[in-house]
């Protein structure tokens, strides 16, 4: 079995959306390496050492050892919402985790005040991960647009995206809510003295649906995003910066609001999650795209480097290797037998 890689699309803020020159490479399934099966809707991984821990959106972690695999319960204090995309989302083991059994989650719940967002704390004990600490609450949440993506930036801070809840898109520009934002916050959740607008949270803002983050050696930070109907976007995050929806999409140009770096187009969707740096270049996960691509941030031209295995959820790269889960098994994928999976590939075979 062969995954056929081809150069598709590519989308800049300061060209039209253009063709680039076609490219083929042939990654063979020996090439791919697959480290777990049987997942349930996998939606973030972390890696220390030769561990795996990855959140399920059905509200477990699954934990990956080796050839071993086992299935962690997770104890929050809400119960999750089920409402589509919801769930048990966005997790980061603690700087500290190996002596604290630490980590951040991101997850959807449904009491009767309503259905939000909460970013907690979770301490691992005797395979079980228990909810302590309430660090953020009452983040917009609806049918739709949960965002949901935690990652520790190399400033130390806990960075978070946030959806527009799809029902009342305006809240994105109303930098007093907490939906379609990046949000910033120290360790413990308080607000970084920093951070761009008085006693806030919020660290961008114009945001629809962002489920990635992804720092350069020089901490640049970049930003995934999905866009209404295509018109997908990877953004170069400014501190304070507007992203423009609802306002704008795509390649519009408004004063005061930042364009993409790439945008899908409006004959294309990538439906961008998770994302990873290496070298020069973003490897973002892709939904509806089926596939992990490639964003060279020198040349501005992108390509799929992985297809042909469905959904993919998110990446994750250390010493030159690969990892990244695909998504069948969301509802809105086909999956294979075993489905969904964790994959392992080397950089330098793409």
């Amino acid at each position: 079995m062969l995954f056929l890689l081809t150069a598709c699309t590519t989308g800049n803020s300061n060209e039209e959306i253009q063709q680039v020159e076609s490219q083929e490479t042939i990654v063979t399934k020996d090439s791919i390496e697959v480290l777990a099966e049987n997942l349930q809707v996998p939606w973030s991984m972390n890696k220390r050492g030769d561990t795996f821990y990855i959140s399920e959106r059905t509200g477990h972690i699954m934990k990956v050892v080796g050839d071993e695999q086992s299935r962690q319960k997770v104890v929050l204090k809400k119960p999750l919402a089920t409402a589509a995309e919801a769930g048990l989302l966005g997790f980061v083991l603690a700087p500290d985790f190996s002596n604290t059994g630490k980590a951040f989650a991101y997850y959807t719940y449904q009491d009767d005040f309503g259905q939000y967002n909460r970013i907690v704390t979770l301490k691992l004990e005797n395979d079980v991960w228990e909810e302590e600490e309430l660090l953020l609450d009452k983040i917009p949440s609806g049918q739709y647009h949960h965002g949901g993506r935690l990652k520790i930036g190399p400033d130390g801070k806990l960075y978070a995206t946030t959806g527009d809840a799809a029902t009342d898109p305006v809240i994105a520009q109303d930098v007093k809510s907490l939906g379609g934002k990046i949000l910033r916050m120290e360790l413990d959740g308080s607000i970084p003295a920093d951070n761009p607008f008085a006693n806030s949270h919020v660290y961008s803002f114009g945001h629809r649906n962002p489920q990635g983050l992804a720092w350069t050696e020089e901490g640049l930070l970049y930003e995934s995003e999905h866009g209404p109907s295509a018109h997908d976007e990877i953004n170069l995050l400014k501190k304070g910066g507007n992203y423009g929806w609802p306002t704008i999409i795509g390649d519009e140009k408004r004063a005061g609001v930042e364009s993409p770096l790439f945008q899908s187009g409006a004959d294309m969707t990538w439906a961008p999650s998770g994302m990873a740096y290496h070298n020069g270049k973003l490897y973002v996960a892709t939904l509806r795209g089926n596939a992990v691509r490639e964003f060279d941030l020198e040349t501005g031209k992108t390509k799929e480097v992985i297809s042909g295995l469905g959904r993919i959820r998110d990446v994750l790269i250390e010493d030159g290797i690969l990892y990244f889960v695909s998504n069948n098994t969301d509802g809105r994928g086909t999956p294979d037998k075993n489905d969904d999976k964790l994959y392992r590939v080397e950089l330098g075979g793409l």
